[in-house]
């Protein structure tokens, strides 16, 4: 009996040192999986279709033409985006804060207050900002915006645009965090007309046919760009690599997917 007692302590032994064995190989293969994969926080503003936005009828998850660029990209260097949606206005202090690696969201790179405190990779799209109002609103230019109440987004070039022709046409500008916010607001009369840029407003006015545009007179194009924290080498390695894809067409297949229509 003591004869076998003791052959069962020793298979009772063995087990475990073999199951701790095992629980430790396991545990540094998910280790070394993990320091195999980098990681890489984006910030972005989930509410500017087809850029970036959430589809909820389908799911809960961001979508849109600069998600699919900042993963291609992304991928060709070896990373994974974690996508974290926040306020636009929040995106360039997260930047500063280095909470997040980078940002993409529709983003014009041309700012030069911004570029004194973050980086810009070259852009990699082109847009123009439209004035947006109700058909029936008489307002067809911009000497009509006099006395008028004009939208635009929280922290974004539309509202420095805006601003800095307020004086000149007379009209007033309140900021919405949020861009389906301003559309909102100027449906139900609360705003008299809104600024966003075009490839944005043409999904709107095309599935609202009371909404009407116009330029303003001194309108610029805007050259959309990814977003660093200050002397980021990642600014670097996204150039190289947008630039590839670009010469590829890989690029201008994306913006076929999300602009073709």
């Amino acid at each position: 009996m003591k004869k076998w007692s003791g052959i069962a302590l020793l298979l009772v032994l063995m087990m475990s040192v073999l199951v701790a064995c095992g629980t430790k190989d396991e545990a540094d293969g998910e280790k070394t999986g993990a320091s195999d994969t980098k990681i890489l926080k984006m910030g972005t503003s989930a509410d500017y279709p087809p850029f970036e936005y959430v589809d909820t009828a389908v799911s809960d998850e961001i979508i849109g033409f600069d998600i699919d660029l900042a993963k291609m990209v992304a991928k060709e260097l070896g990373y994974e985006l974690e996508i974290e949606d926040m306020d636009f206005n929040g995106l360039i202090p997260a930047l500063q804060a280095k909470s997040i690696d980078m940002v993409v969201a529709g983003m014009d790179g041309n700012n030069e207050e911004r570029k004194k405190v973050i980086d810009f990779s070259t852009a990699y799209f082109t847009a123009t900002n439209l004035v947006i109002t109700m058909k029936d609103s008489n307002i067809n230019s911009a000497e009509d915006l006099k006395g008028k109440k004009i939208g635009a987004q929280t922290a974004s070039v539309q509202e420095k645009g805006a601003k800095s022709l307020e004086e000149q046409y007379g009209y007033s500008v309140e900021s919405r965090d949020r861009v389906p916010d301003l559309f909102q607001e100027i449906k139900s009369g609360h705003l008299d007309a809104i600024v966003i840029a075009d490839v944005v407003a043409n999904g709107y006015i095309e599935s609202n046919k009371e909404l009407s545009s116009f330029e303003l007179p001194e309108e610029h194009k805007l050259g959309l760009s990814m977003a660093f924290q200050k002397d980021s080498d990642l600014t670097a390695e996204f150039d190289r690599v947008l630039k590839e894809l670009q010469d590829k067409g890989e690029v201008e297949k994306l913006v076929l997917k999300w602009f073709s229509n």
